[in-house]
């Protein structure tokens, strides 16, 4: 049995609408990159660029994205058996490929996990399933309180409704987010960090 509130708050997650992120964050591509029988992701940094990068693990091999750009900078379609699911390493890490080549790299997915939930600045992302299997990945600056109607202070922007969702979170950075699902990835970037003074 769930309570009145919860009831209330069940019903705000149904109602609410998936809609674009608000500024500054800013979709990567148009669309998902589509990618099977992905397991899991996780983040580095470009040692050029300072970009963020995405390490992107599949039944297929492994895969790094600009995560600015959307750009695949780096593939690898036979990783070494031993190392090619982040559940044969005691922290769930992958070896880097491409710029990052040598650099264990943790994955947050199928395997277990997690990526960041807040950035420095102040950003929320929560996973909520009120339709359960169906996840939705919330995104709030108002702390993850979610009070109030949907686009005021928090924003449903990914619904995983045709595949099952892997892993959602912003890189250590706050300035990358990203939803990985069973088939496919979706990235929000953002410039930089913003502090009220």
């Amino acid at each position: 049995m769930i309570t009145e509130y919860q009831q209330k708050l069940r019903e705000r997650y149904i109602a609410a609408t998936v809609m674009p992120a608000p500024e500054p964050w800013q979709k990567v591509l148009d669309d998902r990159t589509p990618i099977g029988g992905l397991l899991g992701i996780g983040f580095a940094v470009h040692p050029d660029s300072g970009h963020d990068l995405v390490m992107v693990v599949s039944s297929d091999g492994h895969g790094l994205f600009d995560a600015v750009t959307g750009e695949k900078i780096a593939r690898d379609q036979d990783p070494d058996p031993e190392t090619s699911t982040p559940d044969a390493h005691p922290d769930l890490a992958s070896p880097g490929l491409g710029p990052i080549a040598g650099v264990p790299v943790r994955i947050a997915g199928l395997f277990g996990g997690g990526l960041h939930s807040t950035t420095p600045d102040g950003w929320t992302l929560d996973i909520v399933s009120p339709e359960w299997p169906h996840d939705r990945v919330i995104l709030s600056a108002d702390g993850g309180s979610h009070k109030g109607p949907a686009g005021g202070t928090w924003w449903h922007i990914f619904h995983s409704e045709y595949s099952e969702l892997r892993a959602a979170g912003f890189s250590p950075s706050g300035l990358t987010l990203a939803v990985a699902t069973s088939s496919d990835l979706t990235l929000w970037t953002r410039p930089e960090l913003h502090f009220d003074d």
